[in-house]
C-alpha cells in the first residue's frame, strides 16, 4: 500500500515540490526564494512536511487542512453536492399524484413515438451491454444536484461525518495549485512578478511540482483507483470497451477527460463511415471486372495504339497493357463514390453538431455549465525574457503594472518575420514535392527502357522485368510515395522545432496566446506538409500536360500525365500511404515501441538494486516519470484533427479512411491511457469546459471538405465524362464506345525529328492515340479543343455549384435544425436553479426571523407543491446524453443551522 500521508499517518499528502540539491549560481538565491515561497504557504494554512534525506533531489509534502479547502471552495464558488433532502422527491412516487392511489388526476397519455422511441432506445442498449465496462470494479457514478458552495450556507450541502471527504483527492491537489501558482517567493517590492510555483520552475528554483499517483499499476500491487484504471481501461483488453469517463475526471480532471470523451465520441462516429466506406468499396470490387470501359479498355482485339510516355527515348505502346490500372481505378472511381463523398459531407457535420450536443451534457454532469476561464497571469517566460524592459503599462483588470511590447514598433516587426519564415518553410514542402515529381517522372521514363535494356538468359530476371514493365505507374506511384512519408516524417520533426522557436520568439504573454500561436503554426505547417502532395495529385496532375507534339514543359522536361485510368487511383494510393504510414510509424511506433525500448535501455544500464527501488518513497517513484507537460493533449488533438482532415477533404478518393482510422483510434486510446496511467507523473485535475481552438479547426476542416470532395469528382475522376457520355453522345445510353470517346487522334509526322520515338518495336505507327478530347488531324483547327471538351467542362463545373450549394443547404439545415443543448436539458439546468434559489429564499427567511434550520425542516420544504420535482424534469434527458441524477442518503440525526 502506497504511503500518501505526512509521517502522522493522519494528514493526506495533496502536492509535491522537488528541488535539485546540486550547487550552482543560483543555489543561495534559490534557498531565499524557497524559504519566502514556503513561509507564505504556511500563513495561507498550507501544512509542509519536508523529506531532506542524502540524495540529489529534497522533497517538500504539502497538506491542505479541511478549513483552508473550504475557504477557496467559498472564493472560488465550486459546486458541491447538495442535501439529498433538498431533492428526496425525485425518487418518490408522491411526485406523480396522477399515478397516486386514489388520485383523481387523469394519467397523461404518453404520444405513441415517444414509446416507441423509448422502446428502441432500450433494445439499443441492450445490444452494447457487452461493450461496457466493468461496473462491479467501476461503479456507476451517479449526479446529485449542485450549487456554488457558501460556507454560510452549509444547510444546503452534504457535509460528510468525516469532513476531509468532502473534497476529492483530485480536487484538493487542484486547490493547492491554485494556492501555489498565488505566492510570492521574494521579499523586495521590485517586481510584481516574483510569484507562483511555474515562475519559481522556470526560474530553477524547484525542479517539478505535482500530486501523487494513489498508488501502483502494476499486476499485484494494492487495489487503489489508479490501478483500477489500468487493468479496467488502459489495458489491451479492454479495447473494445466503452470508457469509463466519470472515473477518469475523478482522477485526472476534467480537462483530459474531456479529450477522452471527445476522442471516444469521435471514435464511435467512425463506426457508421466505417461501414459505409465497406459498402462503396466492396461496390467497387464487384464491378471492378463488369465494367464496360473496363472491359473495352482491356480488350485487345481494340488494337489502340497509344502516343509514346516520353519524348525520343519511350516506344509506342498498347492501351490494353494499362488493364490492371484501369481496373483497380474503377474500384474507387465509379458512381457510389458521389454518394460517399455527400455522405461524408453529412457525417462531419452531424459529427460535429451532436458532439456539441454530448458536450453540453458532460458540461452539466460535470458541473462546467458556469465554468468561467480566471484571468491569466503573464507566463514566467515572458515575465523572464522583459525582466529589463522599462516600458511597463497597468493590466485593466488585475491593476498591475506589466512590460509591454509596442505594437507596431516590437511586436508587428517579430510577428512579419514569423510569418515569413512560416511561408518559407512551407516552400521547403512544395520543394520536396518537386522532388518527388522529378523522381515520379524520370523513374517511370525508366522504368519504360526496361524490356529495351534487359537481355539476360535468366528467366527468373526476364520475367521480373517483365513484371516491372507492366506495372511501372503502380512501382513509381508506390515507391514516391513511400519517399514523400520519410519526407514529411523528417520535415514534422524540424516543423516543430522550429515552430516552438518562432512562437518563444514573439514573446506572448499569456499561456493561452502561447498555445493558440502554437497551434495555428504547427497545424498549417503539418497541414501543408501532409496534404500538399495529396493536393497535387488531385487538382494539378495531367491537367496542363499539352499534347503530343507540343508538350509544356518545366525546367527541359514534360509535365506528369495520368494514367490512362485516370488519376483517382494515384490520388488514393498516396492518401493510403500517408495516412496509413503516418499512424503506423509516427503514431503507433513512436508512441508504443520507441518507449518500451527506451525503458529497456534504462533498465539495463541502471546499477539500482530491486531493494533499493523498493525502498523508494512514492514521491520518488513518482518523480522519475515522464512530466506530464500542458503540451501532452495538443499534440494528441493535432494527430486527430489530422486524421480528420484526411478523412473528410479526400474521402471520394479513398472510401477504407474511416476503417483504418477506427482501428487507429481504437489503439490510440488505450496508448494515451497507458500513457497517463503508467509512464507520465500525475498531471494536475484541470478544468475545461471545450475543446477549445480544436473546434472551429474541426468545422473549418468539414467545410474545406466540401469544395475539395466536389472539386475531385470533377475533376480527378471520370464520373462527369461518363455522366456526359451517357447522356448526350451514347447511342443507347450505355458506357459502349466511351474509351475511345476519351482518346484523340494524333498524326506520328507531326513530331518533331528530335522527338520521335527511336524504338519501332511496334512498326510504322502512324497514328497514335492519347487521353484528351481535341479535334482530329484532318480538320481545319486540328489539335484544338472539340466540343466535347467544352460540354464536360462546363457539367464539371456546374456539377461543382450543385454539388457544393446542396451539400451546404444540407448541413446549414442540419445546424439549425440540431439544438446545441438538449431541450431536456435547458430544462434540467433552470429546474436545478429554480429549486435551489426557492430553498435559499425560505431559509434565509426563517433564520432572519431568528428561527433555527433543521434538516426536518428543509425536507418539509420539498414537500411544498411548487418545489416538488416534475417527473419530466428530473428524469435523465435521455439515453443518447448519458446523464443520471441521484442523491446520497442524509444521515437519520438532524442537524441544526444558525
Amino acid at each position: 500500500v502506497r504511503n500518501l500521508f505526512f509521517k502522522d499517518g493522519q494528514r493526506r499528502i495533496d502536492f509535491i515540490l522537488a528541488w535539485s540539491t546540486e550547487v550552482n549560481k543560483k543555489s543561495e538565491a534559490a534557498k531565499r526564494a524557497r524559504k519566502v515561497f514556503e513561509e507564505n504557504l504556511e500563513k495561507e494554512g498550507l501544512h509542509l512536511e519536508y523529506d531532506l534525506k542524502p540524495g540529489k533531489v529534497h522533497y517538500v509534502k504539502i497538506h491542505a487542512p479541511y478549513e483552508v479547502l473550504k475557504r477557496y471552495a467559498d472564493i472560488l464558488k465550486m459546486r458541491m453536492p447538495m442535501k439529498e433532502a433538498l431533492a428526496e422527491q425525485h425518487n418518490k412516487d408522491a411526485f406523480s399524484p396522477w399515478e397516486a392511489k386514489g388520485s383523481d388526476h387523469l394519467a397523461p397519455l404518453v404520444p405513441f413515438t415517444t414509446r416507441l422511441w423509448e422502446s428502441t432506445v432500450k433494445l439499443v442498449r441492450k445490444f452494447f451491454v457487452p461493450f461496457h465496462y466493468d461496473e462491479t470494479k467501476l461503479p456507476k457514478i451517479t449526479r446529485a444536484y449542485t450549487c456554488p458552495y457558501s460556507s454560510n450556507r452549509e444547510y444546503l450541502f452534504e457535509i460528510p461525518a468525516n469532513s476531509e471527504e468532502l473534497f476529492s483527492n483530485s480536487t484538493r491537489s487542484w486547490i493547492v495549485d491554485y494556492i501555489l501558482r498565488r505566492q510570492h517567493f521574494s521579499t523586495t517590492t521590485e517586481s510584481n512578478f516574483d510569484f507562483g510555483i511555474k515562475k519559481m520552475i522556470a526560474d530553477g528554483y524547484y525542479t517539478a511540482a505535482y500530486p501523487l499517483h494513489e498508488g501502483h499499476w502494476k499486476p499485484g500491487s494494492a487495489e487503489n483507483l489508479r490501478k483500477i484504471l489500468f487493468d479496467h481501461w488502459a489495458h489491451w483488453k479492454n479495447w473494445l470497451k466503452f470508457q469509463p469517463l466519470d472515473h477518469i475526471r475523478q482522477y485526472f480532471g476534467e480537462k483530459i477527460a474531456l479529450y477522452f470523451a471527445w476522442l471516444g465520441f469521435y471514435t464511435t462516429m467512425l463506426v457508421p463511415a466505417t461501414v459505409v466506406g465497406l459498402v462503396v468499396f466492396i461496390y467497387g470490387l464487384a464491378i471492378m471486372y463488369t465494367n464496360v470501359a473496363s472491359k473495352e479498355l482491356c480488350d485487345p482485339y481494340n488494337n489502340i495504339t497509344m502516343c509514346p510516355l516520353c519524348d525520343a527515348r519511350c516506344p509506342y505502346w498498347k492501351l490494353s497493357d494499362a488493364c490492371s490500372h484501369a481496373r483497380a481505378s474503377r474500384i474507387f472511381d465509379n458512381g457510389a463514390t458521389v454518394f460517399f463523398a455527400i455522405f461524408m459531407s453529412l457525417w462531419g457535420t452531424l459529427f460535429l453538431e451532436f458532439w456539441k450536443r454530448k458536450q453540453a451534457t458532460i458540461q452539466y454532469k460535470w458541473d462546467l455549465t458556469t465554468f468561467v476561464e480566471e484571468e491569466e497571469p503573464p507566463r514566467p517566460e515572458y515575465l523572464s525574457k522583459l525582466e529589463n524592459w522599462k516600458t511597463m503599462k497597468e493590466n485593466p483588470v488585475t491593476g498591475l503594472k506589466e512590460p509591454h511590447l509596442p505594437f507596431w514598433r516590437r511586436r508587428f516587426p517579430i510577428f512579419l518575420t514569423s510569418y515569413s519564415i512560416m511561408l518559407l518553410l512551407a516552400g521547403v514542402a512544395l520543394s520536396a514535392v518537386i522532388g518527388v515529381i522529378a523522381y515520379r517522372v524520370s523513374t517511370l521514363a525508366a522504368l519504360q527502357l526496361i524490356p529495351r535494356q534487359v537481355s539476360s538468359n535468366n528467366t527468373v530476371v526476364t520475367a521480373t522485368a517483365g513484371l516491372i514493365y507492366e506495372n511501372a505507374s503502380l512501382v513509381t506511384t508506390v515507391t514516391a510515395a513511400l519517399i514523400n512519408l520519410v519526407i514529411i516524417i523528417v520535415l514534422n520533426m524540424v516543423y516543430g522545432h522550429l515552430a516552438f522557436w518562432l512562437t518563444d520568439w514573439e514573446c506572448l504573454r499569456t499561456q493561452s496566446e502561447y498555445d493558440s500561436s502554437i497551434t495555428v503554426k504547427l497545424f498549417i505547417l503539418q497541414f501543408v506538409n501532409y496534404f500538399s502532395s495529396i493536393f497535387y495529385i488531385a487538382f494539378f496532375k495531367g491537367q496542363f500536360v499539352g499534347r503530343p507534339g507540343k508538350y509544356r514543359t518545366i525546367f527541359g522536361g514534360r509535365q506528369e500525365e495520368c494514367e490512362a485510368g485516370g488519376c483517382l487511383i494515384e490520388l488514393c494510393i498516396q492518401l493510403a500511404i500517408i495516412m496509413v504510414g503516418k499512424q503506423l510509424i509516427q503514431n503507433n511506433f513512436i508512441e508504443i515501441v520507441v518507449p518500451k525500448v527506451i525503458k529497456f535501455i534504462k533498465r539495463k544500464l541502471s546499477s539500482e538494486t530491486r531493494e533499493q527501488k523498493l525502498a523508494r518513497t512514492p514521491w520518488e517513484k513518482d518523480y522519475i516519470l515522464d512530466s506530464a507537460e500542458t503540451m501532452s493533449l495538443f499534440y494528441e488533438y493535432l494527430e486527430m484533427v489530422l486524421q480528420f482532415g484526411f478523412l473528410t477533404i479526400f474521402c471520394a478518393a479513398f472510401p477504407l479512411a474511416p476503417l483504418f482510422a477506427l482501428l487507429n483510434n481504437i489503439v490510440e486510446i488505450r496508448v494515451d491511457a497507458t500513457k497517463f496511467c503508467a509512464h507520465l507523473r500525475r498531471p494536475l485535475a484541470e478544468k475545461s469546459a471545450t475543446i477549445g481552438i480544436w473546434y472551429s479547426v474541426l468545422y473549418a476542416i468539414s467545410r474545406m471538405a466540401i469544395i475539395t470532395n466536389a472539386f475531385i469528382i470533377a475533376l480527378t475522376s471520370e464520373f462527369i465524362p461518363r455522366l456526359v457520355y451517357t447522356l448526350r453522345y451514347s447511342e443507347d445510353g450505355s458506357l459502349s464506345g466511351y474509351v475511345n470517346f476519351t482518346m484523340a487522334y494524333f498524326n506520328t509526322s507531326d513530331f518533331a525529328p528530335e522527338d520521335k520515338p527511336k524504338d519501332v518495336t511496334l512498326g510504322n505507327v502512324q497514328i497514335c492515340r492519347y487521353k484528351d478530347f481535341r479535334n482530329p488531324p484532318w480538320v481545319d483547327s486540328e489539335y484544338r479543343r472539340s466540343i466535347e471538351f467544352w460540354h464536360i467542362l462546363a457539367a464539371r463545373l456546374a456539377f461543382v455549384v450543385l454539388f457544393e450549394n446542396v451539400v451546404v443547404v444540407i448541413t446549414s439545415l442540419l445546424s439549425w435544425l440540431i439544438p446545441d443543448v438538449p431541450a431536456v436539458l435547458k430544462e434540467q439546468i433552470r429546474r436545478e436553479a429554480y429549486i435551489t434559489n426557492e430553498i435559499v429564499l425560505k431559509t434565509e427567511l426563517k433564520r432572519a426571523h431568528g428561527e433555527a434550520v433543521t434538516d426536518v425542516f428543509i425536507s418539509a420544504l420539498t414537500d411544498d407543491e411548487h418545489l416538488r420535482y416534475s417527473p419530466h424534469h428530473s428524469e435523465s434527458p435521455g439515453p443518447s446524453e448519458d446523464v443520471e441524477i441521484t442523491h446520497r442518503r442524509t444521515s437519520d440525526e438532524p442537524k441544526t443551522y444558525v
